[in-house]
């Protein structure tokens, strides 16, 4: 009886375990382990990436990832970022890519990159009513940008002549953070995405702001993995090609008008 009861308890542990192991596959065929996409974003970069009014994770980049995940029959999860340690991140596997306004220039080598889906550009935003027309303007002035983003590291690199006629270049953690110290007046001006920066002006109309005409730096937007995960990152670049042409990308960019406009799939 010792023995039946101890066979009988066995047997319910595996499977219990198989039934742990496996999922419905969503679309009325057998079961089969359905795959987890993970991405990592920035939790403040609007509009790619934040937390939206209902507390939700939201942004386009949330909404496209989300969109690939629906067709490639994947789960999706959220996994939000210091954007500052997302490369060892990244690196321990906390993720699958980093995808949240992420861009590919000067950074080519370091990741298995997406077809780009995104042309931007770097420009200097300041209050609409300052005295700042030009980039030759900002000498002796404090310029503030968002810590790891592509104008922080553009103006410690190829534009750092620039930064050198700064008083200063003060480092935010978010751009959200930035734009409230422009506004309260700790710096004169931001170097900021446009795209970034047409959320922020989008946003804030009790504070206008206005642009330099010069334009800094030229950027695309990818999704970076692992330099291994090639197989992964095809079947996105499969995915977001078919979203594309199916008109699936254009209904997202439409609730982002601030972003639509720098929209496209690489060819």
């Amino acid at each position: 009886m010792k023995k039946v009861l101890i066979v009988a308890l066995a047997l319910i542990m595996v499977l219990s375990m198989a039934a742990c192991g496996s999922s419905s596959s969503g679309d009325g065929g057998d079961d089969a382990a359905k795959t987890v996409f993970r991405q990592g974003f920035d939790l403040d970069f609007p509009p790619y990436s934040y937390i939206g009014d209902d507390g939700e994770y939201t942004g386009f980049d949330v909404e496209l990832c989300k969109a690939v995940c629906k067709y490639n029959g994947w789960d999706y999860e959220a996994v939000p970022v210091n954007w500052d340690a997302k490369d060892a991140e990244l690196k321990s596997g906390s993720f699958d890519c980093i995808w949240s306004g992420f861009t590919i220039n000067g950074r080519e080598d370091l990741y298995t990159w997406s077809v780009p889906y995104s042309n931007n550009k770097q420009m200097i935003l300041v209050p609409e009513n300052s005295d700042i027309k030009t980039l030759a303007d900002l000498e002796g002035k404090v310029v503030g940008v968002q810590m790891s983003t592509s104008a922080d590291e553009m103006l410690q690199g190829e534009r750092a002549d620039l930064k050198d006629t700064f008083k200063e270049l003060k480092e935010f953690e978010t751009y959200t953070i930035a734009f409230t110290d422009l506004k309260s007046g700790g710096v004169d001006a931001l170097a900021i995405d446009v795209t970034t920066g047409n959320f922020q002006i989008k946003n804030n109309p009790d504070y206008p702001c206005r642009y330099l005409d010069e334009i800094i730096g030229n950027e695309q937007y990818g999704i970076g993995f692992r330099l291994e995960d090639t197989e992964l990152c095809e079947q996105v670049n499969t995915a977001l090609k078919a979203l594309f042409e199916d008109g699936t990308v254009d209904k997202i960019a439409a609730k982002y008008p601030e972003i639509a406009d720098y929209i496209s799939l690489e060819k």
